[in-house]
């Protein structure tokens, strides 16, 4: 191990204890370190001690360094969807990260109540992104969402590949419609085993 990389793994190591201790200062400094990793681990810290503000969220979702980004959209998933900062925008950007849109599709799912808005975001990426996590992402965030607006979009992604087929057969869930039946019907008879068995698994 080098030395630059010893003093990283240290500063690191401390970020995550000023969040175990309680030190808000200390963690709060860590934001500005040179390692992303630190960074990263500063904003866990903050969570930590229930210190993370919307405006430390905004930042880490601009950071340079994708691990910043990733973690501060994972730490989203905890935070209102109706306070700021939103997730649509990370999850729209052209040039984002997949990395970076897969956490922020899953954390798009996990917050209460959903960001407002959010759901043409969350399609788009199930519907037109190239990485397979990704759009699989988006499909579980609009299931667990339950808004009308993105039944299509799951409906869509039944006829994707199997993993993103399993996924979307178990975002019909909260749904109900000819159509949705129609969907989990053709499931049923699907050539991937685990697609069938999401299927019989909602079992209407």
């Amino acid at each position: 191990m080098t030395r630059k990389l010893a003093d990283d793994v240290a500063r690191r190591r401390d970020a995550a204890l000023a969040g175990h201790r309680g030190d808000v200062a200390a963690a709060r400094a860590f934001l500005s370190d040179p390692a992303p990793a630190v960074r990263a681990t500063a904003l866990a810290a903050l969570a930590r001690v229930g210190s993370l503000t919307g405006d430390d969220l905004a930042a880490g979702l601009a950071d340079d360094a994708v691990a910043v980004r990733a973690r501060a959209a994972e730490l989203c998933a905890g935070w209102p969807g109706d306070r700021p900062p939103p997730l649509a925008p990370v999850l729209s950007a052209p040039d984002a990260d997949p990395e970076v849109v897969e956490v922020a599709a899953w954390a798009s799912g996990e917050r209460r109540p959903p960001e407002p808005g959010v759901v043409p975001a969350l399609a788009a990426v199930a519907t037109t992104h190239d990485d397979p996590l990704c759009r699989e992402a988006a499909v579980a965030a609009l299931g667990a969402i339950g808004d009308p607006a993105g039944l299509a979009a799951i409906l869509a992604a039944t006829t994707d590949r199997p993993a993103v087929r399993r996924r979307a057969v178990l975002a019909l869930a909260p749904f109900a419609g000819p159509e949705v039946d129609a969907a989990l019907d053709r499931a049923l008879s699907d050539r991937d085993w685990q697609v069938r068995q999401a299927a019989e698994d909602i079992g209407r």
